[in-house]
């Protein structure tokens, strides 16, 4: 079932490793297919080099196991969550990358500072509030979503494709699984940027018609960057 999704997944999850973006098993890529509902995503604690396409879970928008053997990676109901929330993406990423974690774990969103950042994510990469006692002893992995799609109330999750969670780690998404992890590696990146940048001038600013321009010139009606499409 869903072969070719299973073979997608597999391969970008082994790209978080290729990327330096996860280490032992701490990371996961989902997809899924609008036409039938169902998710593929890769197992629990299972490790990296031993993972084959065979092993990847599908899985239906509300939980249940629909093929495969082995249980699905823990933060499957989050990305359940996610791709019920925003019914334009078709892949998504979980890492614990270590600057993009290192700024969840302050608590702080990362600002829009560079052009870097700017070609990807049109505001800042926002970070969650506390999850209360009550969602963490609960349904955890499910509210944990839920913080996501409540931070995302006022910003278009298809112009920023990414979140901190706080106190956990990062969380980004895409049209598919191959954008998703592009857009973690570029998170990752730009974490580590404007950590540094800080480093240097904790008063950084960026006017906000360079990050207009730097945005809309590779999205949108106006964009150009690149080759046109025949």
């Amino acid at each position: 079932m869903l072969e070719e999704l299973k073979e997608v997944v597999l391969k970008t999850n082994l790209d978080l490793v290729k990327h330096g973006l996860v280490i032992f098993t701490w990371g996961n890529v989902s997809a899924i297919d609008r036409e039938s509902g169902l998710v593929v995503i890769k197992p629990s604690g299972v490790d990296y080099d031993k993972m084959k396409a065979s092993d990847m879970v599908v899985v239906s928008l509300d939980g249940k196991i629909v093929d495969g053997k082995l249980n699905p990676s823990s933060d499957t109901p989050t990305h359940l969550v996610l791709y019920r929330a925003f019914p334009e993406i078709g892949g998504v990423v979980h890492t614990h990358s270590v600057y993009a974690t290192a700024w969840a774990q302050a608590g702080k969103d990362i600002p829009n500072i560079g052009t870097t950042h700017a070609d990807y994510f049109h505001g800042s990469i926002p970070c969650t509030d506390d999850m209360t006692a009550e969602e963490v002893q609960g349904e955890y992995e499910k509210e944990t979503g839920n913080v996501i799609v409540k931070r995302f109330e006022n910003i278009n999750p298809i112009e920023n494709p990414g979140v901190l969670v706080k106190n956990h780690g990062a969380f980004s998404w895409g049209k598919d699984a191959v954008m998703a992890v592009h857009n973690a590696v570029v998170m990752e990146t730009v974490a580590k940027m404007a950590y540094l940048s800080y480093g240097i001038n904790p008063a950084l600013t960026m006017n906000p018609y360079l990050i207009e321009k730097h945005y809309s010139r590779k999205h949108g009606p106006g964009a150009y960057y690149g080759q046109k499409k025949k």
